[in-house]
């Protein structure tokens, strides 16, 4: 049940994430899940030592570890963004 509700959620983040990075129109389902849960290790990796990491990992509904999959989903479409296009947008 844990892999479902990671799946449905890095689907959600990374949904959001394209729309607020203007790629929503060159992704679909699967790679916005692929995003959002890529997204979330990352945010994890980036920012689970300031906010704290043991904190992230109790509640996928907690709206810090919401917030940390978001933004790590937007730092990996930036990233993408730089390596296709050259350009962050």
């Amino acid at each position: 049940m844990g892999w479902i509700l990671a799946l449905i959620m890095g689907g959600i983040m990374g949904w959001l994430a394209s729309k607020v990075m203007n790629r929503d129109a060159q992704m679909g389902i699967f790679l916005n899940i692929i995003v959002g849960c890529v997204g979330s290790i990352l945010g994890r990796f980036l920012f689970g030592s300031i906010i704290g990491g043991s904190r992230l990992r109790d509640d996928a509904f907690d709206p810090l570890t919401l917030l940390t999959s978001f933004i790590g989903a937007l730092v990996l479409l930036f990233i993408v963004n730089l390596v296709q296009r050259g350009r962050a947008r």
